[in-house]
């Protein structure tokens, strides 16, 4: 005859036995959920500004890897920031969307641009075919309306003549709708802004547009608050 003692072990054997399984597809739900939200995700692509390159994406990239970003959703692109927006470098952009694309198999990207990368990856949303392909577009102190600081490079740079006030790619850009598409559009610009002129250049007509306060124009790659306000962006 079993004891108290013994019922009681069995007993209690008997409970974590019929648990178990409970517990193991609880856990595997919180896994499935993780993987459902990881997969939801957009891949993003940083486009730099004028001469710079990818590697000033390094503190927003880090960031994203925080909020939970694989490397493999994380891409950067480089290009030549001398060269004509409208006639090669969205198109260039574009093709580089493509790859990413077929590289992750996602239908969009979201796109993070930085100066004067946001003329470049508006063109592609706008007349490259991007409205289809980007989710969430965002600008950090892009001169989407032009900067009179450009016209100090403008006699030999293309890239700066497509930046001044009332230049070509300024001017379409414009003409219309600022932000056609189901593209989620967004802008983040400073007061302080050294490059920018004026510094409501940045802000577009159907963007969330938010001022981050007195910051120097290559401060907003590094900024806690703006890098906090564009991953709620993404995420939105």
């Amino acid at each position: 005859m079993l004891t108290t003692r013994q019922r009681l072990v069995a007993l209690l054997t008997l409970c974590l036995a019929l648990l178990a399984p409970v517990s193991a597809r609880a856990a595997d739900r919180v896994t499935d959920h993780a993987s459902e939200q990881a997969s939801s995700r957009n891949p993003v692509v940083f486009v730099h500004g004028y001469n710079a390159d990818p590697g000033v994406w390094g503190a927003l990239r880090e960031d994203l890897r925080a909020a939970g970003y694989a490397d493999s959703d994380l891409f950067s692109w480089g290009y030549d920031t001398h060269l004509s927006v409208n006639e090669v470098l969205a198109g260039r952009f574009g093709a580089y969307v493509e790859e990413v694309r077929r590289q992750t198999g996602a239908a969009r990207v979201d796109v993070v641009a930085h100066s004067f990368g946001s003329l470049v990856s508006r063109w592609y949303v706008k007349f490259g075919g991007g409205a289809a392909t980007v989710g969430h577009w965002v600008s950090l102190a892009g001169p989407n309306r032009g900067t009179s600081t450009a016209w100090a490079c403008a006699l030999w740079d293309q890239a700066c003549r497509d930046m001044t006030p009332g230049s070509y790619v300024v001017k379409n850009l414009n003409g219309g709708d600022e932000t056609p598409g189901a593209v989620k559009y967004a802008t983040f610009w400073s007061n302080c802004d050294e490059v920018v002129n004026p510094d409501d250049s940045v802000p577009l007509t159907g963007a969330a547009n938010t001022p981050v306060g007195c910051l120097k124009h290559n401060d907003l790659l590094g900024d806690d608050a703006t890098s906090a306000g564009v991953r709620s962006f993404l995420a939105s």
